[in-house]
């Protein structure tokens, strides 16, 4: 998930990485070749990274007609996560790695703190705002970037009052953009438009990131430093610190449950990078580095979710080192919900009448704002 473009004399267009690089890993079966994600065409054949974090889309029934943009094509198709599209169809030529644990605990922790502290300061700061919550992923980069830092929410939201509380820790100013009910019925329509999705879960969590950034773009900032993958990696989930109580994952193991998680990255990000880009910055996020993803992947349980059940042990006490305590350990709400755009959204639906007793009552809701004619020109 960068801005990061590459172009060749033979034609080759990517982002995220440089075709030779790609070539090689394509060569090798290396799945984390030293980038942060990347797409495009090499060799008259469509690329997307192990964890998708650059998507791409051809025409369904020609895959040489392709574009990073699905609404530029008639009837888009994205392709996998880890896979080469061509002619003769999808190929997984990348799948995810998956080590045995280590051993060393301490140096597990110290592997996680050099990963993210390089993939940090790695990220250039011309252009650049932080979308920040007030929980430990935010904070990780807000600490090290020298960029303004922006929360979405209601008022009286959690994410407001989280973020509030860990900038002034991080000495920090911050700018916050209230929602409000408005904001929510402007913005649906382009954001479902954007992702293509009317359900309510995916709609809530890219309305919070697209209402971010909108305001950052509307600031001036054309790119968007966002903690995305950090839950996913290092075991952030509730239903993985259950497992293998939780039925919501199949694994047996608090490991296993994260690996299923990490699966479900590519269609999240997929959602996310379109309604960033359509609200006019491109995303960058340096957690989802794959000098970070290897050293996630090599966690044990333990340093996943402790015996107490605190998540995303391994993260915490590896940015201790930039982030205050109060700020590092600190529980913090999904977006969603911390914003409380979830629940505004849901109230705005049964205001207009689709009430709770209905199937889908919010997707409802959606999709008579998409077929409003406020909406029309989305």
């Amino acid at each position: 998930m960068s801005d990061a473009r590459a172009s060749d004399a033979d034609g080759d267009r990517l982002r995220g990485a440089a075709s030779d690089r790609v070539r090689r890993a394509l060569a090798d079966g290396d799945p984390l070749p030293g980038t942060a994600g990347f797409a495009g065409s090499v060799d008259d054949r469509i690329v997307r990274d192990v964890l998708g974090r650059q998507p791409v889309f051809t025409e369904a029934d020609d895959p040489s007609t392709w574009s990073f943009d699905p609404a530029a094509l008639s009837d888009p198709s994205p392709v996998p996560a880890g896979h080469a599209r061509g002619q003769e169809g999808d190929e997984r030529v990348w799948s995810l790695p998956n080590p045995a644990p280590a051993t060393d605990e301490r140096a597990a922790v110290r592997a996680v703190r050099s990963a993210v502290r390089g993939a940090v300061d790695d990220t250039a700061t011309e252009g650049l705002a932080v979308a920040f919550s007030g929980g430990v992923d935010s904070a990780a980069l807000a600490a090290r970037l020298d960029a303004p830092l922006y929360v979405a929410g209601f008022p009286e939201s959690h994410d407001v009052e989280a973020a509030r509380t860990a900038a002034a820790k991080l000495d920090r100013n911050l700018r916050v953009v209230e929602v409000t009910h408005g904001d929510i019925e402007r913005a649906v329509p382009d954001v479902a438009a954007a992702t293509g999705r009317t359900n309510a879960m995916d709609v809530s969590i890219a309305l919070s990131l697209y209402l971010v950034a909108e305001r950052a773009a509307a600031d001036g900032y054309d790119r968007l430093a966002v903690g995305q993958g950090a839950d996913e990696l290092f075991g952030g989930y509730a239903k993985v610190a259950r497992a293998p109580a939780d039925d919501r994952v199949a694994a047996d193991t608090v490991r296993g449950a994260r690996r299923e998680v990490v699966g479900t990255l590519p269609d999240q990000l997929e959602r996310d990078v379109l309604a960033l880009r359509s609200a006019g910055v491109e995303p960058v996020a340096p957690l989802l580095d794959d000098r970070v993803v290897a050293a996630a992947l090599d966690l044990p349980g333990d340093l996943l979710v402790t015996d107490r059940g605190e998540r995303k042990c391994a993260l915490r006490l590896a940015v201790r080192e930039w982030v205050p305590d109060p700020v590092a350990f600190r529980e913090k709400k999904a977006v969603q919900y911390g914003s409380l755009v979830s629940r505004e959204l849901d109230r705005l639906a049964r205001q207009a009448g689709f009430k709770r007793r209905m199937d889908d009552h919010v997707g409802r809701y959606v999709d008579s704002l998409c077929r409003s004619p406020e909406g029309d020109g989305a």
